[in-house]
């Protein structure tokens, strides 16, 4: 535990990022290492339930005029640096308010193309930088990636883009590159930064490399699509991207493959990897373990040896079903952890069906009753395949949080069957728009990584926007999309339902101890910090819905932040 405190006061010492008066969040996930964890205390058990709005933001981005308005989401997490919180609204606009008022104090709008049909519009974050020669001109710098496959660095106290980085401040992307897609070369995610390096993910473009202070070229490696968040290892010069069904760690000066783990054998089912990697010192034995935890769709918790990739947590081959149609060739076996899976892997048995009335239960009972369904790994069948888990099950892009005191991780779990055409996959949903299986659909989960079992997993939201007007609203827990942080008050924040509440939690037994209802859907990751004079602790949630998804949640374009009443 002495080396993560010491590698992590190094590492806020070379960044310079915090202020001296404020602290926490200064990274999408948290910290350096995708942990989610703050250790600030101020809101606690014993008061979460007087969390109440402190201020209130608006970006005025509501997707007016966008052709491709129908995929806005509003995913970001803020980042607290240089005395300011910087965020991005899904155009792509950066803008910067005071963090203990909420007023604003510049934005920068990159003027995307708003006519171009985008594959995706949103915008996950931004990352932040300080050149270590202070005397440097833009020495401060917030740093984004577009839609439209921009890399833009901008001054960090006034919003004006950095004229030697790049262009004017830009680096276009496309330029030099075969882009066979151009609505669909993008970048949704924060990029990655180690000393001088910039490193960002494109969702069809790889991974690529610049100079931060010049925006000079450094290395790229082609590989699969994707979209998720990068982590980085300083110490070990290491950096962590999940390419579609695969997880390299890459020589982050270098761009070369340090070793790779394949988590999905020939991925026919979409089981993308879109979680952050998060890296973790486990205290096993009585000795510190630098381990890396990838959580996946299928629910499954990959713990790997963050230097070699071998597993820390041992993975079995286990068999699973074969193809029957010509032409189609799944692998025999799949990579199974031996930690808990998070989600029901087995098969859906017809008695299973579940619905609010007789009719629509008959009907999602004839549904699985018709279609190849024998549990994880079903592989395609020209009469359809029922996935359980489905694609969008498991762990998303929210990714997880990390406890260290407790060695427990936390993650929102998914947990709703997929339909698979030849066309393609879809929620499999009754009559009545309601999934076909058992509730919960959705859950928060707590693993102890030590003992090797689930702490508790309870519903995470009510039906309170989801099915026919007249359907009761129950605490069924709901499909979610973001992820949860934890602090050292011992709770557990997140939003992410589709009822649009954010709540709070017990972090040791999952029991809810607050919620307030947003005024637009919360699929984003909260943050926390603390700042002011009086070291006020706040949590700060961008509420603004999300179109591109199967259960669409009010939009919006609010930041909302809670504290204590003064």
């Amino acid at each position: 535990m002495f080396c993560r405190i010491l590698l992590l006061s190094l590492v806020a010492v070379t960044s310079q990022a915090q202020s001296p008066d404020a602290s926490d969040w200064g990274h999408y996930g948290g910290d350096i290492f995708g942990q989610r964890y703050s250790s600030l205390a101020e809101i606690d058990r014993s008061n979460v339930a007087k969390l109440a709005v402190a201020w209130q933001f608006r970006t005025g981005e509501l997707g007016e005029g966008l052709a491709s308005a129908d995929r806005l989401a509003f995913e970001a997490t803020p980042v607290l640096a240089f005395g300011l919180l910087y965020l991005s609204t899904p155009a792509d606009t950066v803008i910067a308010l005071d963090p203990a008022t909420g007023r604003e104090r510049w934005r920068y709008d990159p003027h995307l193309d708003r006519l171009k049909p985008y594959a995706q519009v949103t915008s996950r974050g931004v990352s932040v930088w300080e050149d270590a020669a202070p005397s440097a001109t833009c020495a401060r710098r917030v740093f984004i990636g577009t839609v439209d496959a921009r890399l833009i660095g901008l001054n960090a106290e006034t919003g004006q883009p950095c004229g030697m980085f790049g262009r004017n401040g830009i680096l276009d992307l496309k330029e030099g590159a075969q882009v066979r897609d151009p609505n669909r070369y993008s970048i949704t995610s924060p990029p990655a930064l180690y000393g001088g390096l910039i490193i960002v993910n494109l969702t069809s473009g790889g991974v690529r490399a610049f100079d931060a202070r010049s925006g000079a070229a450094r290395w790229t490696l082609d590989s699969a699509p994707s979209s998720a968040v990068m982590s980085v290892d300083p110490d070990r010069g290491l950096v962590f991207v999940p390419s579609s069904n695969t997880l390299l760690a890459l020589d982050v000066t270098t761009g070369k493959r340090v070793w790779q783990q394949e988590l999905v054998h020939h991925d026919l089912w979409g089981f993308d990897l879109a979680a952050q990697p998060a890296l973790l010192d486990l205290e096993s034995n009585k000795a510190p373990s630098s381990v890396l935890l990838q959580a996946t769709p299928t629910g499954m918790l990959f713990v790997l040896a963050r230097g070699s990739g071998k597993p820390f947590v041992p993975i079995v081959e286990q068999k699973v079903p074969t193809s029957r149609m010509p032409g189609v060739h799944a692998s025999l076996t799949q990579p199974f952890p031996v930690t808990p899976s998070l989600v029901i892997q087995n098969r859906l048995e017809p008695q299973q069906a579940w619905g609010i009335t007789f009719w629509d239960r008959t009907r999602c009972r004839k549904m699985l009753e018709r279609y190849r369904n024998e549990g994880i790994y079903t592989p395609p069948d020209a009469r359809g395949t029922l996935l359980w888990p489905g694609p969008q099950s498991g762990v998303g892009w929210g990714g997880v949080a990390f406890d260290a005191r407790r060695q427990r991780v936390f993650a929102a779990v998914n947990h709703w069957p997929a339909l698979m055409t030849s066309q393609d996959a879809k929620p499999l949903l009754s009559p009545l728009g309601l999934p076909c299986t058992p509730p919960p659909w959705g859950t928060l989960a707590s693993v102890d990584l030590i003992k090797n079992e689930i702490v508790w997993q309870v519903p995470l939201g009510s039906t309170q926007n989801m099915g026919p007007w007249f359907a009761p609203a129950r605490n069924f827990g709901t499909p979610n999309l973001a992820g949860p942080i934890v602090t050292a008050g011992d709770l557990v924040f997140i939003g992410a339902t589709t009822d649009r509440y954010f709540r709070a939690f017990d972090l040791e037994t999952g029991r809810e101890l607050w919620k307030h209802r947003l005024p637009a859907g919360g699929q984003a990751t909260p943050m926390t910090y603390r700042t002011g004079p009086h070291h006020r602790q706040f949590v700060v949630i961008a509420a603004g819905g999300h179109g591109d998804w199967d259960w669409d949640t009010p939009r919006g374009d609010y930041v909302i932040a809670f504290a204590l009443p003064k």
